[in-house]
């Protein structure tokens, strides 16, 4: 058997596509899915607190992430890292952000950094280099053997 290149096991099942006991499922579901939420309402309007719970996590879902306001100086430099990862601490102590969106925004600053340093020691380099070619130009004060 001949497989395309990038298709090691073949073209697999298409896009979109459930399994039949995922159909079997939906299926299922979708027959009693109206008693069950009926009934689901009912519970939480009774006062069962997980019966709301789920009711709501159905309807209302969890956002995902969502923009954040935090004063961060402009970071082209290593010490401008610290600056901004101060103002995150201090957002983080103010109670502005929550840890989960510290750590996401330490996160980005931790790739700022990351790339402060590729471009710091490509300039390192390239300035070495400079002073290699330089010191190839320039005759040697030493006589020649």
């Amino acid at each position: 058997m001949v497989f395309k290149k990038g298709h090691p096991g073949g073209p697999g099942r298409p896009k979109g596509s459930r399994t039949a006991a995922s159909r079997i499922l939906d299926q299922l579901a979708g027959e009693g899915a109206e008693a069950i939420l009926r009934k689901q309402i009912e519970l939480a309007q009774q006062g069962d607190s997980r019966a709301a719970d789920m009711v709501l996590r159905r309807v209302w879902s969890m956002p995902r992430g969502r923009p954040v306001d935090v004063d961060l100086p402009p970071v082209e430099t290593a010490p401008d890292l610290m600056r901004a990862h101060a103002a995150v601490m201090a957002a983080l102590a103010a109670q502005t952000i929550t840890p989960e969106e510290a750590t996401s925004i330490a996160t980005a600053l931790d790739a700022q950094r990351r790339a402060i340093e590729v471009v710091d020691l490509e300039r390192r380099v390239r300035a070495l280099e400079e002073e290699d070619e330089e010191e190839k130009e320039e005759p040697s004060p030493w006589p020649a053997p």
